[in-house]
């Protein structure tokens, strides 16, 4: 059995045998164990635009995600498994992890526990590149597809600049190649079999 941390409850991972799926409504934060984790806690306040950008009308504070990110690099510590976050995420830095080149492989995170790396999941079927940061404990380390994700479109969460927002009246607004939240944050299915795979191979 494989504990799914901070997923949806209709996502990739919703009805897999072997895999408990912990949502919002049963709050990840509280997972006792005892099975290895795939966990993707909430990213929106540790990314590169965890302000809000400029035209956000609520005051946003880094990090502020209610300790789900903590309890997620916790859970994988203790059971063992993997943990996703986007490429360039502050939460790295606030918990003393190493961030990992962009042009791939594993290397150790800095706490003699886990290792991390970047990894594009445009490679794995996302339309957008989508460039992501791992860090794993107690299981296999799998060769990735490496690099840039070639012919993959440009992965933003809104509009960063007035420039930008102006291009894209000019251009229709959909020339920019901008896609839906939904799929913005969507695993694709091979990079989830991937990540469950990591997690299956934990020992203890």
């Amino acid at each position: 059995m494989i504990a799914a941390l901070f997923v949806q409850p209709n996502g990739v991972y919703a009805d897999m045998p072997g895999v408990e799926v912990w949502d919002e409504s049963r709050d990840a934060r509280l997972y006792p164990g005892p099975h290895a984790v795939v966990a993707h806690p909430p990213c929106e306040r540790w990314g590169r635009y965890w302000s809000g950008g400029p035209s956000a009308k609520v005051k946003r504070k880094l990090g502020d995600d209610g300790g789900c990110f903590e309890s997620a690099l916790e859970s994988v510590r203790k059971w063992g498994g993997v943990l996703e976050h986007p490429e360039a995420s502050h939460a790295w830095r606030a918990f003393d992890l190493i961030a990992p080149p962009k042009s791939g492989g594993w290397f150790p995170a800095g706490d003699f526990m886990g290792y991390t790396c970047c990894v594009e999941q445009g490679h794995y079927g996302h339309r957008a590149r989508k460039a992501t940061w791992l860090y794993a404990v107690g299981c296999d380390l799998p060769y990735l597809i490496w690099g840039k994700a070639e012919g993959k479109i440009r992965l933003e969460s809104g509009y960063h600049s007035i420039v930008e927002r102006a291009m894209s009246r000019t251009l229709g607004g959909s020339a920019m190649g901008r896609i839906k939240k939904s799929e913005r944050s969507a695993t694709p299915i091979a990079f989830r079999d991937i990540l469950l795979a990591m997690a299956r191979s934990v020992r203890r």
